[in-house]
C-alpha cells in the first residue's frame, strides 16, 4: 500500500513542469534575513487555467542536527480565471510564484511541496549552509 511520500512526484525542474523550484542564496548568513522563492514551471510553463492548475506551495525548513521540520509557510492561488460566465471568463488569475523571506541560525535543507489539482503532489529540496 505504501505511504504518502511514495505519492509526492520528484525530477529535474528542467524536464517536468509541476516540480516547485527554489531558489536562495546557497550561503547565507547566521540571523540575517534573506529570501526564498518557490515556484512552479520555470523551464516549462505550468497552465494555469480554472481546470489545470497550482493550488498552493509550502515551505519547510529542516535545520542541520534538528529533529522536525519547521513550516516557513503556506501560499493558496485561489484565482484561476473562474467567473459566474463559466471557467477562464474571469478577470483574475494568481500566478503560482511566492517569496518567503526568512532567517536561520543553522544550516539545512529548504523543502517546497506544491499540489498540482490534476497530477498532485509534487516536491524539492535544496540544502543552505550558514555561514
Amino acid at each position: 500500500m505504501g505511504n504518502i511520500n511514495d505519492r509526492i512526484g520528484r525530477a529535474d525542474w528542467k524536464k517536468e513542469k509541476h516540480v516547485p523550484v527554489i531558489e536562495c542564496a546557497d550561503e547565507v548568513k547566521a540571523d540575517t534575513m534573506f529570501d526564498v522563492k518557490v515556484s512552479i514551471g520555470k523551464e516549462i510553463a505550468h497552465p494555469n487555467t480554472t481546470a489545470h492548475h497550482i493550488s498552493w506551495i509550502q515551505l519547510f525548513f529542516h535545520a542541520d542536527g534538528e529533529k522536525f521540520a519547521i513550516q516557513v509557510g503556506e501560499f493558496q492561488f485561489s484565482a484561476h480565471g473562474e467567473a459566474a460566465e463559466g471557467p477562464d471568463t474571469g478577470p483574475v488569475y494568481t500566478h503560482h510564484s511566492i517569496t518567503a523571506t526568512m532567517k536561520t541560525k543553522k544550516s539545512g535543507k529548504l523543502y517546497a511541496l506544491s499540489l498540482c489539482n490534476i497530477h498532485g503532489l509534487w516536491e524539492s529540496e535544496k540544502e543552505i549552509k550558514v555561514i
